[in-house]
């Protein structure tokens, strides 16, 4: 009985992360043993103070911890049932899995759309399919519309973070990785961008794995949080029963406000 529950648990499971350890440059151990599940249509939180693990296990999700020079040694990681582990970056992104990296990272030199465009030509779209998904990234983030043919260096830190997030989805991902997306944004440009992402998710069924310091806006938009702390999982539970711990804000997240 036991078993066929897990097995049921494992068809649910759009990404299944079981008991991995990872380990950088053959000899330094970042994560160990852990495991997670982000179900299909579902906001979960990766939450932790920083150095704690969450930008390694979402790059071992992406694929992009061999950029690292490290690699997955022991477990499995499952996208939509297959294992995944020993697969690129790119394979894992045409299969529907994408990373928002930690940073902001856009193209300067290039605008605004020119970025976005840069993430459509993941699946070689037709030139209508292409325009189509421009106008469904603008329709979400009005504010890279206004600023479509300005440079992506120009723009504001809150802008640059949209516009990674509108190139990711240029790519139409099932899963989304979302690494710090607070990190030296306004508190008002936060909620922005988390209403946004909770809408993706409501009307347009897209899942995510958001890794975030802020505890108060994390778990206010996901359903179910995971803990990190020196490279494993130290907790885990619906987002409403972590929010109302003043142990975890205290302990694992420094009193974050947010």
């Amino acid at each position: 009985m036991g078993t066929q529950i897990q097995a049921k648990a494992e068809q649910a499971a759009l990404l299944a992360v079981d008991d991995i350890e990872v380990i950088y440059d053959g000899a330094i151990l970042a994560v160990a043993g852990v495991s997670l599940r982000v179900p299909e249509g579902g906001i979960v939180a990766l939450l932790g103070a920083n150095g704690a693990g969450k930008s390694t296990t979402l790059k071992a999700v992406s694929g992009l911890v061999h950029a690292d020079r490290a690699q997955i040694s022991r477990g499995a990681v499952r996208f939509r049932g297959q294992n995944t582990a020993g697969l690129a970056a790119n394979q894992l992104a045409r299969q529907g899995i994408v990373h928002v990296l930690e940073g902001r990272h856009v193209f300067a030199h290039l605008t605004v759309e020119e970025n976005l465009r840069t993430g459509g030509f993941l699946r070689k779209p037709s030139r209508a399919a292409l325009q189509q998904g421009l106008e469904r990234i603008y329709a979400w983030f009005p504010r890279l519309l206004a600023k479509r043919k300005t440079q992506a260096g120009l723009t504001s830190g809150g802008e640059q973070q949209m516009l990674a997030i509108g190139r990711a989805l240029m790519t139409d991902p099932r899963l989304v990785l979302l690494d710090e997306p607070s990190m030296g944004l306004a508190p008002i440009i936060v909620e922005e961008i988390f209403e946004i992402v909770a809408q993706l998710n409501a009307r347009e069924a897209v899942s995510f794995l958001i890794a975030e310091q802020n505890i108060n806006v994390a778990l206010r938009h996901a359903s179910y949080g995971y803990i990190m702390e020196n490279g494993r999982v130290a907790g885990e539970g619906e987002a409403a029963q972590l929010a109302a711990r003043e142990d975890l804000r205290h302990f694992y997240l420094g009193r974050q406000q947010g």
